[in-house]
């Protein structure tokens, strides 16, 4: 795993720990709604349809998405099971986390 990819995943844990990120797909779908997330993050395993409605929603909100990491990755990351979506409600962190991925790509 490349350092770059530690530091991401890492960066997503503290957002976990400050409360600026939500995860889950209800979760997520109410926070889109809500118009409050700066940064939407889809897992790459996620199925065709997640990744549709996602995109679809993110889109309609002008909000960017990242699709990278498997679910499992991003759950062990900020404590959880298993996620496919999780939306960064904060827009410092979701600066750090687009500059992280960007290194990457």
């Amino acid at each position: 795993m490349p350092v770059e990819n530690n530091k991401f995943l890492s960066l997503l844990g503290q957002c976990q720990r400050a409360g600026k990120l939500v995860s889950g797909e209800l979760p997520c779908e109410k926070a889109l709604k809500g118009v409050k997330v700066k940064l939407l993050i889809i897992s790459e395993d996620a199925s065709e349809n997640t990744k549709k409605k996602f995109k679809n929603a993110a889109l309609l909100k002008d909000v960017d998405i990242i699709c990278t990491e498997t679910k499992e990755n991003i759950g062990r990351a900020i404590g959880k099971d298993l996620r496919s979506t999780v939306a960064i409600i904060d827009e410092g962190f979701a600066q750090q986390l687009k500059i992280l991925y960007q290194k990457r790509v």
